[in-house]
């Protein structure tokens, strides 16, 4: 298949590039900057410039390809969530209008976080205020519609070399102030996945998923957050603290609404439906490899 590839120079978008291409697949990649298009292009996939923005970019690289995994999400946290959600739907129903009537796939990025408190499993549906509620009732909508979209959702934590993401703040967080932390008793949990098993996901979504299908790339179900700080602490030659909800922001920054979560998540109905098994170091595993600690870089707040 040709497979149209948004926020293909990304972290995961890379991961998904190479295998798609290693099982076959052509690859037409967005980009959105002559960056972006070098990356694309040094993956082996094609490029298609373009933008979440430009709505008829989209459609055009929808119709050019015989499935689309749609990755790209403005993660810009000085904008409002909100609006970056509306234009993640918008996109989806742009894409969605081209492939409606064809069967085609369409699987898109979504996220895990949606039942603090308890494990959340591949029946839940995103609820409301939810960020990512639209573009999950978008996809399971355009089911209807003669589209086998799939819903991936993904862990807070999308891990390997590379990752720019949470971790790579709790690192830096830690250095700047001299010790890991965690908030509370540290026994709330945090679902991870390694990007090349999570990109495994995807390209299996795109091969074999059935409409309106929601998955879980999820490899550990739940890690409490007071291992991966003490992870962090060795590594660094730090000790560990136990921050209150109250403290925390001086500690975790933009970080602290979320690091005190319990989100564990469950992906036994993916791996079920997908023949899926993670097959990449879990997260702590990762941590104990050591390249996480190769920057010395800072949070600015």
């Amino acid at each position: 298949m040709r497979i149209f590839v948004t926020g293909a120079s990304g972290f995961i978008g890379s991961a998904v590039i190479a295998e798609l291409i290693a099982a076959g697949h052509r690859v037409l990649g967005l980009a959105r900057s002559e960056a972006a298009a070098a990356a694309v292009a040094a993956s082996g996939a094609e490029v298609h410039r373009g933008s979440l923005e430009d709505l008829d970019s989209l459609r055009a690289g929808a119709a050019a390809a015989d499935g689309v995994i749609h990755l790209a999400f403005d993660h810009d946290f000085s904008r409002s969530r909100e609006l970056a959600a509306q234009a993640d739907a918008r996109a989806i129903e742009a894409m969605g209008d081209v492939l409606a009537g064809t069967n085609r796939p369409l699987a898109i990025a979504s996220g895990l976080g949606i039942a603090p408190g308890r494990v959340s499993t591949e029946a839940d549906r995103a609820p409301p205020g939810w960020p990512r509620r639209a573009s999950e009732e978008v996809v399971i909508a355009l089911a209807k519609r003669g589209v086998r979209g799939a819903i991936v959702r993904l862990p807070p934590t999308v891990h390997g070399r590379g990752d720019k993401g949470f971790v790579p703040w709790l690192i830096a967080a830690a250095r700047k102030h001299g010790h890991a932390a965690y908030v509370g008793d540290g026994t709330n949990r945090w679902p991870a996945v390694h990007r090349f098993d999570a990109a495994r996901v995807f390209r299996l979504a795109v091969e074999r998923a059935t409409a309106g299908s929601i998955l879980h790339a999820v490899a550990d179900e739940g890690i409490a957050v007071r291992d991966i700080a003490a992870v962090i602490a060795r590594h660094l030659g730090f000790g560990v603290v136990a921050k209150s909800p109250d403290d925390a922001g001086a500690h975790f920054g933009f970080l602290a609404q979320l690091i005190g979560l319990d989100i564990p998540a469950s992906s036994a109905s993916t791996r079920q439906q997908l023949d899926w098994r993670p097959v990449e170091p879990g997260l702590l595993a990762d941590l104990e490899a050591g390249h996480y600690f190769a920057t010395t870089s800072v949070p600015s707040a």
